[in-house]
């Protein structure tokens, strides 16, 4: 498929898919007029790329961790190192961090919404 199907099917803009490509997260064939011919799974490869970006994970390490998520038929890689198993678990930990705050947040404007809407 073409760069602008793809991008409608992932909603993941045409200069975005480029720049997935630059930094190897993404890649696709040429056609003989040098148009980018990307694979049906591309689409599965593109949403999980922006899972990862959403989840606060940089271009290098999502380039590191693809290779080591599980393969197409569901079963689990064999290749992920110690050293980026010990990374993700410390991507995993600040994630929940802001989980918390963003929880503590949300209960702080509770509490404000709740005063400023008391009977007076």
């Amino acid at each position: 498929m073409r760069i602008g199907e793809l991008a409608r099917r992932t909603g993941v803009s045409e200069r975005s898919l480029r720049y997935y490509e630059k930094q190897g997260l993404l890649a696709a064939e040429r056609t003989p007029g040098g148009h980018r011919d990307y694979a049906e799974d591309a689409v599965d490869r593109v949403i999980r790329v922006q899972e990862l970006f959403a989840a606060g994970l940089c271009s290098s390490k999502i380039v590191r961790l693809l290779p080591c998520m599980r393969d197409a038929d569901g079963g689990p890689s064999t290749i992920a190192t110690p050293h980026l198993v010990a990374e993700l678990s410390a991507e995993r930990d600040r994630i929940n961090r802001m989980i918390g705050d963003l929880v503590r947040s949300r209960e702080v404007l509770e509490e404000v919404i709740d005063a400023a809407s008391a009977p007076v």
